[in-house]
């Protein structure tokens, strides 16, 4: 008979999962509250979850990948016995608190250090663009102080800017008293010099005169009196004389011996900190020549630097410099990167290039408030500078706001009255267009500040998204003359001229499988499927065309992708019809046209489609894809594939094909070494591949979820077919915490869970003995993190799964966003694909290198630099690298190779795509029970919508689950 106590003396028996006995035990001892502390175990002490957290129903147990069996015990004989009373409390046991939640302390991984170079390849020889850096003194010491700066009422300061034009002055001021010292300053909180300050304790009192703040913030400033609602804490006003209190209070010691030893090859505790003193002198210096600061670049304001780019935008070329400690030494890493900033001038003037309209009536305001959203503006006539947080929901002359006046006794009172009679009647200030436009708004989300639009221009300096390109970079370091800055000098630290030279080695590309066992050959990391069919084709049926644009020949289209669907193996039936949008709603809101298109094909079609084309006018940010993927996802399960077509070819329809063919189960290619199978490593036992990746949203977008994706490999030994898995968790939080998320003992709601299950279902029932799990968006100074957080996440989720399961882990970081580049000497050309560098700049102890898998069409190529953080299975330094080529081979919607592994670029894409086409505000507060939570306090995050059952049950094996929102066939997003 079944077990009705939940608890197990210590007799001999036998139990169906093998660690019974030891739960049992545990579950015992925490039933009656208590804590035991075990002398066999050095007396140390466990603290565990309850009982109602950790076990399953009476009964019940979990088995492998989740199947429950009954639990019992039998005698020797075979007869089912029932279990007797739990044992007495052990003499040594005492009480515990109920909510005492501690966990056992775990010893943290660190990082591995380098194991040896690889042999393979072509060998190359290679420029970089760092500059290695020399050291005459060594014996100083920089002294750290940290910098408290305050109006002369105590107020705190925190507006960027102001903290340079202080310190300037404080040095200009207090010469004599600062011992004539030079110091550097990284606009914050941290001052450093060369040996001690006179005084361990300073402060001092600086007067600014014509002062301008740099940044409206909360430390006031005298009440404006230009607009409706005016926040005076928010306003900046110019030509003002401040005075502030400057204390400056020593906080450390940092050894030049560390910079050093850094020139050796070697690190010390001390080494990122001195390097970080010396990269805020280079920040100070390029400060004080007039450069812009934008993080670790400089934008020297000069004409030639400017370059029109259209839509109100230009374009500014600047550099990016830094102190990098690797294993030939100390180098200076030096890059080109480019900067956009908005034309000054009128607001309406901007918005009219940046829509490419010739009217205001035409303007999107829609686009508008994210366009102008954390700009900043001047106002007329007071010539105040404010910083946009948005648009008001009704125009300017049905905007109102509460006047506070005094009525005819003197008592203040406060009037509703519109912006527009403010400004026109109270203000006297003549407005010829605002009053049917939005007002711009400077204000707070329970004080709104309004201007209206035509009295309000956008100030220079006010930046929009980076992207850097590299260029002649020795003129650069000519120019900036960091031999003149006096701090380096007294450190007796000098920069080479010369770019620096790394032997590198170009692998072979990999041999790829299409349909009929023929070969492609990739030729510099391109091949193409001319005459050749995929390797698995699916059927397009049932189908039709929805035509969102007024420029697309959609006949033509539908007859290209017939045919090439043919010459690829693709069976594309005629569509049921196409549907266009009705002229009259192409200037409605981007919910309505797609409610307008979906009521007009249900009317024409005879059923409903099992895919649909979706033609858009635009390529990019269209407000048409997101309503869209989510009403055919979510609502009505119907697979969907969006095109823009601006020039169409036998390329791009077979590149449509390609992502088309994935989507519905097909598959367009696979490594010759997958159907061998001879993986080094990985061919030979079970083995799981995972990408890792978090999508936020935009710089000004602090209340909006952030993405995470994981996406896992699946039917090993293949490596080309991959599933995701979604979830929502906390605004800006960059480490994933719904990797393992046990919901009482026998559910895990985690992402892991189920892309583990996926690949056990997928595999034939096995378990994968190892996981290589490839991680992307992480800084360095968040690898710890990964490697203790998420890994254990990871670990407890399979551990979940099989107590007795302990399969191998490597862990792997990718980054794209750095600024080394290598040169082939005396080319024009880029370095070729397969081009790997594990030397002379990579770390001077961790184990990492350097891949140009991808040609470099355009621009410089920019490698992707992978750390090895943790390496269980064994791989050399050979078998790692060529693995992560050949990964970057396996990518089912190109025809090239791409830049960083397939794994991550599916995570990215899978996370960047929720994130477009999931609109949080529209979910209902009370749908995510099960959704992620942010901080203590706060709001639980909005749980992503699920897709719908025939969305899910279309795509093989059951690739997604309630909380998933998209999945990947052959490596490619249901969305």
């Amino acid at each position: 008979m079944s077990c009705e106590v939940p608890v197990l003396p210590f007799v001999p028996c036998r139990c169906v999962f093998s660690s019974y006995k030891r739960e049992r035990e545990r579950e015992c001892v925490e039933r009656r509250g208590v804590r035991v502390s075990r002398g066999g175990r050095g007396d140390k002490e466990e603290e565990r979850t309850t009982l109602s957290e950790r076990s399953p129903p009476i009964g019940q147990r979990f088995d492998s990948f989740g199947e429950l069996r009954s639990v019992h015990m039998e005698s020797n004989s075979g007869e089912i016995e029932e279990l007797p009373p739990p044992p007495p409390l052990p003499p040594n046991a005492e009480p515990i608190k109920t909510d005492d939640t501690k966990k056992l302390s775990k010893s943290k991984r660190a990082l591995m250090a380098r194991s040896g170079c690889g042999k393979k390849g072509q060998p190359i020889q290679l420029l970089t663009n760092h500059f290695k850096v020399s050291l005459k003194a060594a014996d100083e010491f920089f002294h750290h102080y940290y910098v408290n700066l305050k109006y002369e009422d105590d107020r705190p300061v925190d507006g960027k800017g102001i903290g340079r034009k202080v310190l300037d002055k404080l040095q200009q001021t207090y010469a004599s008293e600062l011992a004539n010292k030079d110091f550097a300053y990284d606009g914050e909180k941290s001052l450093f010099t060369i040996g001690a300050l006179p005084q361990v304790n300073n402060e001092f009192t600086v007067v600014l005169e014509d002062f301008n703040t740099g940044k409206s913030s909360a430390n006031g400033g005298s009440p404006g009196n230009d607009s409706p609602g005016n926040d005076r804490k928010r306003v900046r006003r110019p030509y003002q004389t401040k005075t502030f209190k400057v204390e400056l209070n020593f906080a450390a010691k940092i050894p030049m011996s560390a910079i050093a030893q850094a020139l050796r090859g070697q690190e010390s505790e001390n080494t990122q900190e001195a390097i970080r003193v010396i990269d805020i002198i280079l920040r100070q210096h390029s400060a004080k020549q007039g450069c812009l600061l934008v993080r670790q670049s400089f934008f020297h304001n000069n004409p030639s630097n400017f370059v029109d780019l259209g839509g109100g935008v230009m374009g500014c070329r600047g550099f990016h410099s830094s102190f990098r400690a690797t294993q030939s030494g100390l180098s200076l890493n030096i890059d080109v990167s480019t900067t956009m900033i908005v034309k000054p001038g009128p607001v309406v003037d901007f918005l009219l290039a940046n829509q490419k309209v010739d009217h205001p009536n035409k303007i999107d305001w829609a686009k508008a408030k994210r366009a102008l959203k954390n700009l900043r503006i001047k106002t007329s006539p007071a010539n105040t500078e404010y910083k946009i947080v948005g648009l008001s929901e009704r125009n300017c002359y049905e905007q109102m706001f509460t006047l506070k006046q005094r009525n005819g006794d003197g008592e203040p009172e406060g009037v509703e009255v519109s912006v527009y009679e403010y400004f026109v009647k109270n203000r006297g200030i003549e407005l010829r267009y605002s009053g049917d436009f939005p007002c711009i708004n400077v204000g707070k989300p329970k004080r709104p500040t309004y201007f209206p639009i035509e009295r309000s221009s956008l100030v220079e300096k006010s930046r929009q998204k980076p992207e850097e390109r590299m260029s002649v970079l020795s003129d650069v370091l000519k120019r900036s003359n960091y031999d003149s800055e006096p701090m380096l000098n007294s450190c007796g630290i000098s920069i080479a001229r010369g770019f620096t030279q790394v032997a590198g080695r170009v692998l072979q590309a990999p041999k790829l499988k299409a349909g009929n066992g023929e070969d492609l050959f990739a030729r510099n990391g391109r091949w193409n499927f001319n005459n050749k069919r995929l390797i698995k084709a699916s059927s397009i049926e049932k189908w039709a065309v929805v035509n969102f644009s007024a420029r697309c020949n959609i006949r033509d289209l539908v007859r290209d992708i017939i045919k090439c669907g043919g010459m690829k193996g693709i069976k594309v039936e005629d569509p049921f019809d196409v549907i266009e949008e009705d002229p009259s709603m192409r200037r409605a809101p981007a919910a309505r046209r797609v409610d307008g298109m979906i009521d007009k094909m249900q009317k024409k079609l005879p059923g409903q489609p099992k895919f649909l084309l979706c033609v858009l006018a635009e390529r990019k940010n269209s407000d048409i894809y997101g309503p869209w993927k989510r009403k055919c996802l979510a609502e009505f399960g119907i697979i969907t594939q969006c095109v823009a077509p601006t020039r169409v070819n036998d390329q791009y329809i077979t590149n449509v094909l390609l992502k088309i063919n994935a989507k519905l189960g097909g598959l367009n290619s696979l490594l010759q070494i997958e159907t061998s199978p001879s993986i080094p490593l990985v061919s030979k036992v079970p083995t799981i591949i995972l990408g890792m990746d978090v999508s936020h949203g935009s710089p000004g977008q602090s209340d909006i979820p952030s993405i995470a994706a994981v996406v896992s490999s699946r039917e090993w030994p293949l490596v080309s077919k991959y599933r995701a898995s979604v979830r929502s968790q906390s605004p800006k939080l960059e480490m994933i915490d719904g990797l393992f998320k046990p919901q009482g003992a026998q559910e895990d709601d985690g992402l892991i869970r189920e892309l583990l299950v996926d690949f056990y279902t997928s595999t034939g029932k096995r378990k994968p003995d190892q996981v290589i799990i490839f991680r992307d968006g992480v800084s360095e100074s968040q690898f710890t993190q990964v490697l203790n957080i998420e890994l254990d996440q990871i670990i407890e989720a399979c551990k979940f799964l099989d107590e007795n399961w302990s399969p191998k882990f490597t862990l792997i970081v990718a980054q794209k966003n750095h600024h080394t580049k290598f040169f082939v000497p005396g080319s024009q050309n880029n370095v070729p694909p397969g081009t790997v560098v594990d030397n002379a700049v990579c770390h001077p102890r961790n184990n990492d290198f350097y891949m140009c898998a991808h040609a470099g069409m355009i621009g410089t190529t920019r490698p992707t630099h992978y750390h090895i953080l943790h390496d269980e299975i064994g791989f050399s330094a050979d078998d790692l690298q060529e693995l992560v080529h050949s990964l970057s081979y396996v990518y089912q919607r190109s025809t090239t190779a791409i830049s960083v592994v397939a794994p991550i670029c599916y995570a990215h894409l899978a996370a960047a795509q929720v994130s477009q086409f999931i609109k949080f505000d529209e979910m209902s507060e009370t749908s995510s029970s099960h959704g992620g939570h942010t901080s203590a306090g706060s709001a639980p995050v909005p749980e992503l919508p699920r897709l719908h059952n025939k969305v899910r049950s279309s795509i093989r094996r059951g690739f997604c689950t309630a909380r998933t929102v998209l999945s990947l066939e052959s490596g490619h997003t249901k969305v």
